[in-house]
Formats: structure tokens, sequence, C-alpha cells
């Protein structure tokens, strides 16, 4: 692809390396913030290096945040008594967005995935442990923990070691429902949603 100049292909070649975006795309884009006044492209860019360098994690369950504590931990309103545990922001940013869970959240940072070099020990299992039993004798404990994984094969190989780890401590283990989604037609479910979803079955009313 021809460049009209030198800066344009780096910024295209910089916007590429983002997910989902070719080299056509990243031109499109890399024209447009060049056509853009120029105070708005600048307001961009300072917002992506503020996001970069002043974003922090949460000192308690390592969501991301702008403060020491996360504005879910340090909600009053939320119920401590009950931890969902996710892979990444990602997903409580999904569960956020239904609006069904009131508990705080331990975000993992990852799965256990041995192909990529992954084990237990990258991921923030020990927090999670000491964050309970540190809890244990307080008004604050602990009393469940949601295991709210992928249903991968490294999502469950995840879910079975905390599993391990978590029942010494004395708290109840659950994990999301897995089941047909609602609109889903049975005839394409794979077997193994179809056969949890039987399993899993719950009273009609």
């Amino acid at each position: 692809m021809n460049y009209p100049s030198k800066l344009i292909e780096n910024a295209v070649e910089e916007i590429s390396k983002l997910p989902g975006i070719g080299k056509k795309t990243a031109l499109r884009m890399a024209l447009h913030l060049l056509k853009r006044d120029e105070k708005q492209t600048l307001q961009l860019s300072e917002a992506m290096v503020a996001m970069r360098t002043k974003t922090q994690y949460c000192q308690q369950c390592h969501n991301i945040s702008d403060e020491v504590l996360c504005a879910i931990c340090s909600n009053p309103k939320r119920d401590e008594s009950v931890v969902c545990v996710v892979e990444d922001t990602r997903d409580v940013l999904a569960i956020e967005n239904t609006s069904q869970f009131r508990g705080l959240y331990h975000v993992l940072g990852g799965i256990i995935s041995p192909l990529e070099g992954i084990g237990p020990a990258d991921l923030k299992i020990d927090s999670l442990i000491n964050r309970i039993t540190l809890h244990q004798d307080k008004e604050s404990a602990i009393k469940e923990v949601i295991l709210g994984l992928s249903p991968t094969m490294e999502g469950d190989t995840t879910a079975f070691y905390l599993t391990k780890r978590l029942k010494p401590l004395n708290v109840k283990i659950t994990t999301i429902a897995r089941g047909i989604p609602i609109g889903g037609d049975l005839e394409y479910a794979d077997e193994i949603t179809l056969g949890r979803s039987i399993v899993s079955r719950i009273v009609y009313e």
C-alpha cells in the first residue's frame, strides 16, 4: 500500500495493531483524525496517554480502577458476603450490565492455560485466598464464591483448581448456570450445553 507521507504510514502501522483493524481501516481512521480539528485529535491522544499511564488496579479485587479501591468495592450497598471470581475486567462489565448481581468481584487476570504457559502462580489466586481468610471472623466475611468463568477447557481447569483451594476455607462454592440461551433453538445447541441444561433443569413457574 502506498502512503502520501511517512507520518501517515507510521500512524497506520500503529493503528492497525489494534484488534480487528486492518490496514485499510487504519488508513481511513488516520485520514479522519488528520481532517478533524487539531484540538480534538490532541484530546484523543491525551486521553489515551492518561489511560495508559494513570490507570491502576483495585487493591482488593484487581479490577481496573481510578482509585486504590474501585467503585464497586468501595460501594457500601454491595453485598460483601458474595464474591464472583472472573477472568478479567470485560467479565465484570458483562455481569454488571445485567443489573442482577449485587455482590463483589475478584479478577484473576487470566485463566490457567498450560499451552500458553499460564499457571496458578500467574493469577490472582493467592490474593483471593488471603481475602477470604482475613475476613473469616468479621461481619464482612465472604460466605459464597461464585465461579464466573467461561465454560471452556481452560475455564473448567481453573474452576477445578480454585475449588480444591477453596474447599478447606468453609465457603459456599457455586458456578454460573450453563444452558440454552433465551431465543435459542435446541437443534442448534451443542451436546455438552444441551446435556448440562437437562442436568441443571429448574422448576417451571
